[in-house]
């Protein structure tokens, strides 16, 4: 299995496995009862170093507030404490997925509270190995020697234990000892996060795409279903398996249309074939070598000015576009005939050379669009003038991209196209596996847009082919779990 389930998970209560509410019916505002929380003498109770009366008496002293009514206040908001039914059902879940790990909750919590909270609240507290306090520590978080009274008495490797808290400054120094730290945002985000470290996300991910093979339609942004072939040739290449697919030439040649019969969606009703998904029909199905040339001598027909080869077969169409022209040079060298378009290569030189591509293309939605297809005409070429013009670039460029922000189709492209060109990215893998969803697919990343209107289109099919390819990259299909300590950024 790609990843291993961590060894152990530490949750916090407050806030994340119980909610509670700074609202009572006293006189003390929700705003007064947090800064209470935050007070030194609070800090001091919770790590058993005072009586809860005497604990209300300095309080109240320090906030001119009678300890009586700082007491029903207190009490009420233990009233309030609620547990996320929905978390301890995620525990019971992890416990039957793997039943080695250990569960473990860490809590800023007095003694007095914490007996309350045992004794009043329903909890099946035997999700838990064991309950740490702070009153029990005489630290709190997030104070280092905490966690290493709990590290101590539990034997945890740190490097292999998930701390789930939501309060940054607890996270991180949780992180300090290795552990990989998650900042609590809601149950569901949570639940997501910590399937995604106890389940294989290669076998996740093939699952998903097999339930829904023959289903994998692309979206706009706008929610419109459009049946296309470009994603589905990227799907096929990426899985290799066309039974998950639907996709079919146009009628006569043999060049393709983006949309299937050419008929248009939100777009002109009729709409013409072109180079881009051609080149990725050619390069992907099988051609005989008569049919090919054929059609290559007809997208020699259609270029600028400049010599370079444009997107559609229709010359009142004259775009041009880099994504394009890459596919289009990839599709010539495998026919042996480079030499006819090399104005087209230069141009695409220029392109990476020069970062023209950073803020996407006239047809595509992020750099990495480019970039994957850059990777993929150089894994394909064993030319060596090709190589030498563009593997030493590239690699420059995929280094400058390593760790920036991306969604998941963007981040997958960019480490397919690091691994392509002999660059290991497992900070961008890491942060892949955290956007895994529940059901063990990827949200559709934006590939293209139409280029009138600037609508995006995504689908989830290509995402998740493509994060699967990224995985599979890895050496050995490595464990990511010791990645996140050791040898990776900690993503959270």
């Amino acid at each position: 299995m790609l990843s291993q389930p961590p060894k152990a998970v530490i949750f916090d209560l407050g806030d994340v496995l119980f909610s509670w509410s700074p609202k009572t019916k006293t006189s003390i505002p929700p705003k007064v009862f947090l800064q209470i929380l935050r007070s030194p003498t609070w800090f001091e109770y919770e790590c058993g170093r005072y009586l809860d009366k005497e604990c209300y008496s300095l309080i109240g002293e320090e906030f001119s507030i009678d300890p009586e009514e700082i007491a029903a206040a207190f009490q009420q908001a233990r009233d309030s404490m609620e547990s996320d039914e929905q978390l301890v059902s995620l525990i019971h879940e992890l416990r039957c997925i793997n039943p080695e790990t250990r569960f473990y909750a860490m809590s800023n919590i007095s003694l007095p509270d914490y007996q309350y909270l045992r004794a009043t609240k329903h909890v099946d507290w035997s999700i838990f190995d064991r309950v740490f306090t702070s009153a029990e520590a005489g630290e709190r978080k997030p104070n280092l020697g905490f966690y290493h009274n709990v590290i101590q008495q539990t034997g945890l490797d740190p490097y292999c234990t998930v701390f789930i808290d939501d309060k940054i400054e607890n996270v991180l120094s949780a992180r300090s000892f290795g552990i990989h730290g998650i900042v609590f945002e809601s149950p569901s985000i949570t639940a997501r996060q910590l399937r995604n470290r106890f389940g294989d996300p290669y076998q996740r991910g093939m699952d998903w795409l097999k339930k829904n093979s023959g289903k994998l339609r692309s979206v706009t942004d706008t929610g419109v279903v459009v049946e296309e072939n470009f994603a589905q040739l990227l799907i096929l290449e990426a899985t290799g398996d066309p039974s998950m697919v639907t996709v079919a030439p146009s009628p006569g040649i043999g060049t393709w249309n983006f949309f299937p019969g050419g008929k248009g969606v939100l777009t002109t009703d009729k709409f013409p074939d072109d180079l881009d998904t051609t080149s990725l029909g050619l390069t992907i199905t099988h051609y005989d070598d008569k049919t090919a040339h054929a059609i290559l001598d007809k997208m020699l027909e259609f270029v600028n000015s400049d010599g370079i080869l444009q997107t559609y077969f229709d010359k009142r169409r004259p775009r041009i576009d880099p994504c394009v022209c890459v596919n289009a040079c990839n599709l010539f060298y495998r026919y042996g005939r480079g030499e006819q378009v090399q104005p087209t290569l230069e141009w695409v030189c220029e392109v990476l050379k020069n970062r023209a591509y950073i803020d996407g293309t006239l047809y595509y939605a992020t750099p990495e669009c480019f970039l994957f297809f850059v990777s993929r005409f150089l894994a394909s070429c064993n030319d060596p003038n090709v190589q030498k013009k563009l593997r030493g670039l590239i690699q420059e460029r995929l280094k400058e991209r390593i760790g920036a922000p991306g969604e998941s189709l963007a981040l997958a492209m960019r480490v397919v196209a690091c691994h392509t060109v002999d660059i290991e990215d497992l900070v961008d893998v890491q942060t892949l596996l955290t956007l895994q969803c529940d059901d063990g697919g990827w949200e559709a990343g934006w590939v293209y847009k139409y280029g009138s209107s600037g609508m995006a289109i995504g689908n989830r099919g290509v995402s998740t082919a493509i994060a699967l390819q990224a995985i599979s990259s890895l050496p050995k299909r490595q464990s990511l779990n010791g990645m996140s300590g050791r040898n990776a950024v900690n993503n959270v």
